[in-house]
């Protein structure tokens, strides 16, 4: 297989894989690997998505929402609090603190990002805030199309989590 094939096998497998990840994956240097992806973006054959301190390739077949939702899939806490609510139940900020074993202050940061993101969605009635996955059918078509690279590193049993589907 040459390097371009390469290349694009390990980001349709791992969609949102980071630069680096894909060095590992396929062995080669950065400079090569720098070369070959400009030239794939070039050709249109992949999606680079660049943000400060990291860059994510993807597919193209992954549509910027699935993208969203595959980024935060790929960070522990964000993906903590996704698998929280992925039943589709409503949840108390009190209660996705106790289920992703995080501070209030770090759950919070995630749940507002997550919220600006609209993955999730926040409910406001009398004195009570609580939260809810805006698609859970797309989250659980997504979790279950790129598992387990999206779960692997998760401290949730992904059995149960899968069940619960």
């Amino acid at each position: 297989m040459d390097r371009t094939s390469k290349i694009i096998t390990v980001i349709e497998k791992n969609p949102g894989i980071k630069f680096r990840e894909i060095m590992r994956e396929t062995g080669l240097k950065n400079g090569v690997l720098s070369y070959h992806a400009k030239k794939l973006e070039e050709s249109g054959s992949i999606k680079i998505e660049r943000s400060i301190g990291e860059t994510r390739f993807y597919p193209l077949c992954v549509t910027e929402q699935e993208s969203v939702l595959i980024k935060s899939l790929r960070q522990d806490t964000p993906r903590h609090i996704v698998l929280s609510l992925i039943d589709g139940q409503d949840l108390a900020f009190n209660e996705i603190v106790s289920k992703v074993h995080k501070s209030p202050s770090t759950v919070s940061v995630f749940l507002n990002r997550l919220a600006d993101d609209n993955i999730i969605e926040i409910k406001i009635s009398e004195l009570k805030r609580s939260y809810r996955l805006k698609n859970p059918d797309m989250t659980r078509e997504i979790i279950q199309k790129y598992n387990p690279i999206l779960l692997e590193r998760t401290a949730y049993n992904l059995a149960d989590t899968l069940s619960n589907l």
